[in-house]
């Protein structure tokens, strides 16, 4: 029991600071004009993925086990390691001057 409340208060600082940081990173790219609007579609987003992976979470706990869920999620999380690499890559490849861009 000690190990699972130490995991799940992991995870709750985990996704605050995720939280914080990633609505920081929109509210400082968005528009002025339109930043309200930005932040408050971003947060009703967040509230619906939360409510439905809590949602999947829970089937697939009923339909398995907690560890097939704890693997399934770390699967998840490590496939993000390449595409961060991939994107991280792709933007630092400089714009080659041409027609369509003067």
């Amino acid at each position: 029991m000690v190990v699972l409340v130490i995991a799940l208060s992991l995870l709750g600082i985990g996704w605050n600071f995720g939280l914080i940081s990633g609505t920081a990173i929109i509210v400082d790219a968005a528009d002025p004009t339109t930043r309200a609007k930005t932040q408050g579609t971003i947060d009703v987003l967040i509230a619906l993925a939360g409510a439905s992976g809590g949602a999947m979470s829970g089937m697939v706990v009923a339909h398995s086990s907690y560890a097939t869920l704890s693997l399934a999620g770390g699967g998840l999380a490590l496939l993000l390691i390449p595409v961060v690499i991939w994107s991280r890559s792709k933007s630092n490849v400089p714009v080659q001057n041409n027609k369509f861009n003067s």
